[in-house]
């Protein structure tokens, strides 16, 4: 039997009328993920390794992970850290400039992707383009090498709430210029970014994180500053939410996980100027299997964590399972001196590894 159809057969009631106290899930894979570099790294690659097989792992650490010498020493640091069978998916930062031979070099030492930080759009991206131009001869080579082009769609220094908006005639410019390239729109958080994925051809696709899923602006401000749900792009209002959700729980073959999981030490969260990023590695399987339970879309859980992200990339489904069990518990307000996604909130699901 397969971990969709036991999944279904969980949900399904007892004969009583009683919930399923057990999901199984496939493995779950995550297409967008910060593990840092130091001493850290161990721990936040062990979080993740808990609950996903693989994962897509973002290149703009210092220094950036931009050659294939790099992305070999940082994938087998990852792999000693995790210890267990997880498989890291790896990544190059585009940097203006970069020619086509490092790209092939690139792609001939593992990396499945590059990612595209406009200039000054987040951390760690001062040394990105400021346009698609600046990096027109790695576009190229990433296209006839079957690369897929990983962008953060914010336009820097424009209105907050708008920067994904403002971005997506980049977005634009890279399809027609490059008619072959694969595209994904990573942590997608508006209305309007779903809408033009769908209008677009299918070789562009978008990540979704759990934050965006779950959370509105009006969790950050509304009773209070929450500096822990300062991420970017912005969560944003209930109707780009709704639009994310009807996304997900539709099955749509264009949108799949990744959770822009990005692990801040608490003192940093906290102070003046904190930076973008939420830890979520610790909480967010058992937060969208409550989120899919609540609106009765657990069907639609492994297509959207497991199915939708691995066809666009071209690999297979790792065929792992992941158990999560009906157990209530408090998340702490401190994993790995983060503060965690869902933070002093109660979550109806527990992964079994967590003693359940």
């Amino acid at each position: 039997m397969s971990a969709e159809e036991k999944l279904n057969n969980h949900n399904l009631d007892d004969g009583a009328g009683e919930r399923a106290q057990v999901l199984e899930l496939p493995m779950p894979d995550d297409f967008h993920v910060h593990l840092r570099q130091g001493p850290m790294l161990q721990a936040y690659v062990r979080r993740l390794a808990a609950t996903c097989g693989r994962a897509l792992v973002m290149p703009n650490t210092e220094p950036p992970i931009a050659s294939a010498d790099a992305i070999v020493q940082y994938r087998c640091k990852i792999e000693e850290a995790a210890e267990i069978g997880f498989v890291p998916l790896m990544t190059f930062k585009l940097l203006p400039g970069m020619a086509a031979r490092t790209v092939d070099e690139c792609a001939c030492a593992g990396a499945l992707a590059g990612k595209y930080y406009p200039c000054g759009a987040t951390t760690n991206a001062a040394d990105g383009p400021r346009r698609p131009e600046d990096v027109a001869a790695a576009l190229s080579a990433m296209e006839a090498a079957g690369l897929v082009l990983s962008v953060h769609a914010e336009r820097p220094g424009a209105p907050a709430f708008q920067r994904e908006k403002l971005f997506l005639p980049t977005i634009d410019c890279i399809l027609d210029t490059w008619p072959r390239l694969r595209v994904v729109i990573e942590h997608v958080s508006s209305r309007e970014t779903i809408d033009y994925i769908n209008s677009r051809p299918d070789r562009l696709a978008g990540t979704i994180t759990a934050h965006h899923l779950l959370f509105t602006i009006d969790d950050m401000l509304g009773e209070g500053l929450d500096p822990s749900l300062f991420c970017k792009p912005l969560i944003k209002f209930e109707e780009d939410r709704g639009a994310l959700r009807q996304a997900v729980f539709s099955c749509s073959p264009r949108f799949f996980f990744g959770s822009d999981s990005a692990p801040h030490p608490v003192q940093a969260k906290l102070k003046r100027n904190a930076p973008g990023g939420i830890y979520a590695s610790p909480t967010e399987i058992p937060a969208l299997a409550g989120l899919f339970e609540q609106h009765g879309a657990l069907d639609a859980l492994p297509a959207f964590l497991a199915k939708n992200g691995a066809a666009f990339y071209g690999l297979p489904v790792t065929g792992q399972t992941l158990r999560l069990t009906r157990k209530r518990w408090l998340v702490p307000e401190e994993v790995d001196g983060c503060i965690p996604l869902c933070a002093g909130k109660e979550l109806d699901w527990s992964l079994e590894t967590d003693g359940s």
